[in-house]
């Protein structure tokens, strides 16, 4: 069973600031803000193992790694320690965790993620650079936490990883830490459940890309897509696209996601109900599926339930039936622990809660795409776009240029992301149509004239000539006839 990042392998330092600057008291919600974090984790051996330093003048290991292996205990030892009090050395608390704390695992050569989180509140009275380049050289990934308004947002740039919009986290003070800590959780989640990069537009995006991890650009045909600058993938009912879980999602699914996928229903896809993605158990339950529905014009999310085998939210409002109509469009799901939230092509459709928690995945299921509800068959369906962020914030990011009837009313985020010449794909319609009525007669053309002179004797014919062009077949078969009966005559 996977959730999250509870049973992902990771080897996770606190480098907590221990100072004079923070105080009893704040320090106190430091260790309960470290407590509420900790308690999403599997804590053993084979899972997640937790170290704590904290640091003034000198580091202090609290926690080895290793030492605990279960979360109550774990819990147990956070509450334990005790203040320190001194200066701030951030840069040898960091390079005491890099040469002494990381190496010290027992299980060095296994563990996937090395990630250290670096709590401060003042700015460190020796140098951050070094120590930083140093552990990011290692391997080690660093998020930077600064509490508080002494902190300079330079350093904490200095001491985190790349971007610093994903690295970097900040809290007004300690009495409010409590409120970036879904945000740490996410970031940790994305750290150890989603370590492949999507590249979207200037940067990259931690996800999965499903066109290429359930290999739809091996067994499907290649096809003009929306625009002319895109290319899309057409499947046939002998097209199976079928990937083991493990494959696909190796620790299983992030807290919050978005999905998305660009797609057009045609002939029998637009009237069936089928499941474009879905994840099941080994026994074939249904833990995760995004069912399109064209008999009722209606999507449906599927999750997992702490109280029953699965849990389902709908979205059949009016606006959803536009997918259904043989033409190219985005779905968008962003899904929160407690709520999803559905758009197509940009419009946001509606938004419905979960009503139970949710329960963790099974890993050693498969996974499928376009598969009829409840069968094995293949849908034929075309699919542009299949993919699975990691960051519920790449929602907003995530236009429907790709549609080129959507149009896009912040300017900045066109330039950004949309193509300036996005040419729409020129379709050949077939028409099966009755032949219509015959129009009216065309206006009346010049006079032409023309003539054939032998032996002295000329042979001339005048025609109008109409604006359709055979008009003149019957004159010049007609001139022709008699010029050469006439050259005959001669």
């Amino acid at each position: 069973m996977v959730w999250t990042l509870s049973t992902a392998v990771n080897d996770l330092v606190y480098i907590i600031d221990g100072s004079w600057s923070v105080g009893h008291s704040d320090f106190k919600k430091a260790k309960s803000w470290l407590v509420n974090i900790t308690s999403g984790f599997d804590i053993s051996s084979h899972y997640s193992q937790v170290a704590v330093v904290q640091y003034s003048d000198t580091p202090r290991l609290e926690i080895p790694l290793g030492k605990h292996h279960s979360g109550p205990d774990l819990i147990q030892a956070i509450e334990g320690i005790s203040y320190l009090g001194g200066n701030t050395q951030t840069g040898r608390a960091i390079k005491f965790a890099v040469d002494h704390v990381f190496p010290s695992s027992q299980r060095a050569s296994t563990v996937k993620n090395r990630i250290a989180v670096v709590v401060t509140d003042g700015k460190s009275q020796d140098d951050v650079v070094d120590a930083s380049v140093e552990a990011q050289a290692q391997g080690v990934i660093v998020f930077a936490v600064g509490v508080g308004t002494e902190i300079t947002t330079s350093e904490l740039v200095s001491i985190a990883n790349k971007p610093a919009g994903t690295y970097v986290l900040y809290a007004e003070d300690y009495a409010n830490i409590d409120r970036i800590r879904d945000s740490m959780e996410q970031r940790l989640c994305e750290e150890s459940v989603c370590p492949t990069r999507i590249p979207v537009a200037s940067r990259d995006e931690k996800g999965f890309e499903l066109m290429l991890g359930m290999k739809i650009h091996q067994k499907a045909k290649k096809i003009q897509g929306s625009l002319v600058s895109e290319a899309a993938f057409s499947l046939t009912t002998s097209t199976d696209i079928t990937e083991n879980t493990r494959e696909i999602f190796p620790e299983g699914l992030p807290p919050s996601y978005v999905f998305v996928a660009t797609v057009r229903l045609k002939g029998s896809a637009k009237r069936d109900k089928f499941d474009l993605l879905r994840i099941l158990s080994k026994d074939g339950v249904t833990q995760a599926a995004v069912t399109l529905n064209g008999v009722d014009k209606s999507v449906t999310f599927t999750t997992t339930s702490t109280t029953n085998e699965e849990q389902l939210v709908t979205f059949n409002v009016q606006g959803i039936g536009s997918l259904f109509d043989e033409g190219w469009h985005q779905l968008k799901l962003l899904v929160w622990p407690r709520q999803v939230t559905g758009f197509l092509d940009d419009e946001q459709i509606q938004e419905v809660a979960l009503l139970e928690p949710v329960e963790p995945i099974y890993i050693n299921g498969k996974t499928q795409v376009a598969k009829k509800f409840g069968a094995e068959t293949t849908v034929p369906v075309e699919i542009q776009k299949l993919r699975l962020y990691c960051d519920p914030h790449q929602s907003e990011r995530e236009t429907a240029c790709e549609i080129y009837s959507v149009s896009v009313t912040d300017f900045s985020v066109y330039l950004s992301q949309c193509p300036l010449d996005r040419e729409p794909t020129v379709e050949e319609v077939e028409c099966d149509c009755a032949n219509g009525s015959s129009g009216p007669p065309g206006l009346p053309g010049p006079m032409v004239q023309y003539s054939i002179t032998h032996s002295g004797v000329t042979l001339s014919h005048t025609h109008t000539v109409s604006q359709n062009p055979h008009s003149l077949c019957p004159s010049l078969h007609l001139i022709l006839s008699v010029s050469v009966c006439f050259l005959g005559f001669v």
